[in-house]
C-alpha cells in the first residue's frame, strides 16, 4: 500500500524534499522566475549599450512581477515558498534592475551623485517592500484605509524612475549630458522619497465597474494597450505625468474620507 500524502519526505542522499506539487502551484512561481530573468536581461542589455530593449525588459519584469501574486490567488496556489520568491523578485525587478539600467544610461555621467541616487532608489524600494509586507499583516487598521497604499507602490516607482529614458527615446533632441544626469539624479532621489513616504496613494482595489460601463472600460484598456504598443515612449511619458498629477488628488481624497469616517489624520499620514 502507498504511503499517505506528505508535504515533505526523507531522502537517502540529502535532506527533505517537496513532493507531489500540483501544476497550478508551479505556474505562479514560473512567472516569478521569468520576471527575474527579464529584469536581469535588462541589466545585461544596458551594459551592452542597448538601452531601448533594456528598458523594455525592465518594464516586462515589472509587469510579470505584478501579476504573479494575482495569478496565484486566482488559481488558489498561494504558498510560503511563492511568497518568499515573490519578495526576492520584487527587490530585483523594482529596485535593482531599474536603478542599474538608469545608471548605465545616464546617471553615471553625474559621477558619485548619480551612483548615490541609484543606491538610494534601490534601498528605498527594499524598505517600501518590507513595510508593505509588515502592513499586510496589520488587522487593526480600518477597512477603508486598505484602499490606499502607504507611499508610491514599488511597481509604480520602477516605471516612474525611468522617465529620463522615455524622454530621450522620444528623439526630442535631448542628450544624455552631465547636466541632464544631475537633473535625473535629483528626480531619482525624489522618486525614492515618494516610495518611503507616508503619502496615501489610492489603489483602486475596491473599484467596481457598473454593468452598463463594462464595454467602454474594456475598450479604453484595449486602446491604452494599443497606444503602448504603437507609441510606447509617448504613452509611458504621458502615463508618468498623469500619475504624478494624480498623487495630490489621492491625498485630498484620503483626507476627505478620513474626516467623513470621523478619524484624525496626522500630518505624517498625508505627506
Amino acid at each position: 500500500m502507498g504511503a499517505p500524502f506528505k508535504k515533505f519526505e526523507a531522502h537517502a542522499s540529502g535532506g527533505p524534499r517537496i513532493r507531489e506539487i500540483p501544476m497550478r502551484m508551479v505556474l505562479p512561481n514560473l512567472v516569478t522566475v521569468l520576471a527575474i530573468c527579464a529584469g536581469l536581461s535588462g541589466i545585461r542589455f544596458a551594459f551592452e549599450d542597448r538601452f531601448e530593449p533594456a528598458v523594455v525588459m525592465v518594464l516586462l519584469a515589472a509587469f510579470l512581477d505584478g501579476i504573479d501574486g494575482r495569478l496565484a490567488r486566482m488559481l488558489k496556489a498561494t504558498s510560503k515558498f511563492g511568497a518568499q520568491m515573490d519578495s526576492l523578485a520584487d527587490i530585483v525587478n523594482f529596485g535593482v534592475a531599474p536603478a542599474l539600467v538608469l545608471y548605465a544610461f545616464l546617471l553615471d555621467r553625474a559621477g558619485s551623485p548619480g551612483w548615490i541616487a541609484a543606491l538610494l532608489f534601490t534601498i528605498a524600494c527594499g524598505m517600501r517592500l518590507a513595510r508593505f509586507n509588515v502592513l499586510a499583516d496589520d488587522t487593526d487598521q480600518p477597512a477603508w484605509q486598505t484602499e490606499y497604499f502607504v507611499g508610491v507602490p514599488a511597481p509604480a516607482g520602477a516605471v516612474l524612475v525611468m522617465l529620463p529614458c522615455y524622454l530621450y527615446f522620444l528623439r526630442l533632441g535631448l542628450e544624455p549630458t552631465r547636466g541632464a544626469a544631475f537633473v535625473a539624479s535629483g528626480f531619482t532621489v525624489l522618486v525614492a522619497f515618494l516610495l518611503v513616504s507616508r503619502l496615501p496613494v489610492y489603489s483602486g482595489k475596491s473599484v467596481k465597474v457598473p454593468g452598463d460601463r463594462v464595454l467602454p472600460v474594456i475598450l479604453g484598456v484595449v486602446l491604452y494597450i494599443l497606444l503602448l504598443m504603437a507609441y510606447p515612449w509617448y504613452t509611458l511619458t504621458a502615463s508618468v505625468a498623469g500619475y504624478l498629477v494624480f498623487l495630490p488628488f489621492s491625498v485630498r481624497a484620503y483626507s476627505k474620507r478620513a474626516i467623513r469616517e470621523g478619524e484624525k489624520v496626522p500630518p505624517s499620514d498625508i505627506g
